[in-house]
């Protein structure tokens, strides 16, 4: 573990799950009532499957749990000591909500969140708010996040450029040349991504990028293709304690896409020093620009000491799901303990590696003749765990349908380990 110091940057009409009534219907909304969630309730807007870990994490710090989300059923509804639908994107609406419940933290957990609305909360002090706005706003954002991490902090990133027509990207690649990257500048990791080859490539690369996520964009981002050794997520933990504030880190996490519906992640990825350091750096000069407490995922590029930024989530995210198995304190006990100004630590306890198997928000997929012989299967791998989420989860355009989870004495077979898992649950789809 390695300690930083760094600047202290400080559908409405859906029924409630509670009481059944609709949130917007002037009729039936009750006046805000102050107070009625404890001293220490900790409110969650978003309520996928990151969520109820999240939320079991708080839980067993005692904290009570207010899991929201704009759908009923979500899958933290299902553990969250109240589960409330509310359209989180009504700044009017969630400010209304906030002051009903008065909960004593507000975490982020969606994207589609009006920023408006967690600013004015802030801003009066009664109720800290998790990530702060301004990481919020910035993680829907990439030409914002771009800017200020190349711009105004100086780390390394990837040449890139921003497009706001099919003429001015056919502009960016006839000066840059090919191979290019084009990204829609707000969108799930992946999401609406093309690689242009040629200029046939422009038209439909565009129409991919301003269709994806549930934000409407006419502008994109497009970056150099770098050559790199791999990809790595350095979980990095901001606190702040008696004598300020500290980031942490845990050991990276190399991450990459199988198959087009598999993640593979596995911890500890190899950084050579210098490389590792540089990693460090660049995480701890983002994560005090943005502030508050937390878990960040970011974003990493390696090629052998040179390392590049390339995004940052302030949240727990699916490459840190390994960390259920390999260290002493998950990504999401992390992140709840940081929230709640408790001690973390980021201790590795054990080489693992994770696949999470996706399939589209609409999948609804038949189960195997004979789960439970599947699952058997599939636990006979040493050192297996799997977690199977047959809740509905809006709060991505992927749906996540499993996780093989392993451990071993070194990554490469703890990788080895995750996919015979996956092979094995891949007969209950």
């Amino acid at each position: 573990m390695s300690d930083t110091p760094g600047p202290d940057t400080p559908d409405l009409g859906a029924p409630d799950l509670e009481t059944g009534l609709e949130l917007d219907d002037p009729r039936t909304d009750p006046e805000p009532v102050a107070g009625t969630s404890g001293p220490s309730a900790v409110m969650l807007l978003g309520s996928g499957e990151l969520s109820r870990e999240l939320a079991l994490a708080f839980q067993r710090l005692g904290t009570e749990v207010i899991a929201v989300d704009r759908y009923a059923d979500a899958p933290a509804h299902g553990v969250a000591d109240r589960p409330v639908v509310a359209k989180m994107n009504d700044a009017d609406a969630l400010t209304a909500l906030i002051e009903k419940e008065n909960p004593r933290y507000v975490v982020a957990e969606a994207g589609l969140i009006a920023a408006d609305a967690l600013i004015s909360v802030a801003e009066r002090g009664a109720v800290e708010v998790f990530p702060t706005p301004r990481s919020t706003r910035l993680s829907l954002d990439r030409e914002g996040l771009r800017r200020l991490a190349s711009d105004e902090l100086g780390l390394p990133t990837a040449p890139f450029w921003f497009a706001g027509s099919t003429e001015e990207l056919t502009a960016v690649a006839q000066h840059a040349g090919y191979p290019l990257v084009v990204k829609p500048i707000t969108s799930a990791p992946g999401e609406g991504e093309s690689v242009l080859v040629r200029p046939d490539d422009v038209e439909p690369a565009w129409q991919r990028a301003v269709a994806a996520g549930r934000i409407p964009h006419n502008r994109v981002m497009v970056e150099s293709v770098v050559e790199v050794d791999f990809e790595v997520t350095l979980l990095t933990v901001r606190t702040v304690g008696p004598t300020g504030p500290a980031v942490h880190f845990c050991e990276p996490i190399g991450h990459r896409q199988a198959d087009g519906d598999v993640l593979e992640s596995w911890q500890p990825q190899a950084l050579a020093p210098a490389a590792l350091d540089a990693a460090k750096s660049i995480a701890a000069r983002i994560v005090n620009s943005l502030g508050g407490r937390g878990v960040f995922g970011v974003e990493l590029l390696v090629r052998g000491d040179e390392v590049y930024f390339d995004n940052v989530r302030p949240r727990p995210l699916d490459s840190g799901l390994v960390t259920l198995r390999s260290q002493r304190l998950s990504e999401f006990e992390l992140h709840a303990r940081a929230i709640l100004g408790l001690p973390v630590d980021t201790i590795m306890i054990s080489p693992a590696a994770a696949e999470i198997i996706y399939a589209g928000a609409d999948a609804n997929p038949a189960a195997a003749p004979d789960p439970q012989a599947v699952l058997a299967e599939a636990l006979t791998v040493a050192e297996s765990d799997v977690a199977l989420f047959n809740r509905p989860d809006e709060t991505e355009t992927r749906r996540r349908l499993a996780a093989a989870l392993a451990t071993a004495p070194d990554p490469i077979v703890a990788r080895d380990r995750a996919r015979r898992i996956t092979a094995a649950l891949r007969r209950l789809w």
